[in-house]
């Protein structure tokens, strides 16, 4: 939804609040920043989070000042940035980088019981599929030391940067410069076992195709 806040002044051509253009960013990162205000000064960390729906669950230690802070009525900004190549001109002015960003505002909601677990496995099935039933789910103890929040992704827009420099057509384009875009891409490398892990634990499937 457009409000004050997520109203796109600058280059407001590459941007959406479109509820669709949102989820396509945040289903494809995995870390986000949350921005909340802590004892008058702005603090923004960096936390793993989900999406269901229209609601976007982040989570973390019960000490941590920032989910302590959004989870006591307090308005955040969650972002979500991926980078996706490096845009190289003819004139280091026009240097800049191919990027997707969200960013969401709102007043997050603790949660806590059956609400509470539901959401810890989202969060683990959106970064690997298939591990909330292959590994141990989380204790009473282990639970009561987790705080999870939901954000609705109501008050959210989008913005996109891509393509090549756009110089070409100007005087720099006789330059004898090369320009245009170095992509960059997230990909999985060989998984790494544990080097306590027993004998004749194998790698499972869901693991082994692993792809983010």
């Amino acid at each position: 939804m457009a409000t004050s806040r997520t109203r796109l002044r600058r280059f407001p051509e590459h941007g959406s609040h479109d509820p669709a253009d949102v989820a396509a960013v945040l289903d494809a990162a995995f870390v986000c920043h949350l921005g909340v205000v802590r004892d008058g000064w702005p603090m923004v960390v960096p936390t793993t989070y989900a999406r269901s729906g229209d609601t976007l669950f982040v989570h973390g230690s019960v000490a941590s000042q920032s989910l302590r802070a959004g989870g006591s009525g307090q308005p955040v900004c969650v972002t979500v940035t991926l980078v996706d190549g490096v845009v190289i001109a003819r004139s280091v002015f026009n240097h800049s980088i191919n990027y997707r960003c969200a960013m969401v505002y709102g007043v997050p909601r603790a949660l806590d019981g059956d609400e509470k677990l539901e959401a810890l496995r989202c969060l683990v099935e959106r970064i690997v599929p298939g591990q909330w039933g292959y590994a141990r789910q989380p204790s009473e103890r282990e639970l009561a030391q987790t705080t999870v929040l939901a954000l609705s992704l109501e008050e959210a827009s989008v913005k996109i940067s891509e393509g090549p420099p756009d110089d070409g057509q100007g005087p720099d384009g006789e330059l004898a410069v090369w320009a245009g875009v170095l992509p960059l891409r997230t990909s999985p490398g060989t998984p790494v076992a544990d080097p306590s892990l027993a004998g004749g634990i194998t790698l499972p499937a869901h693991l082994a195709g692993w792809r983010p």
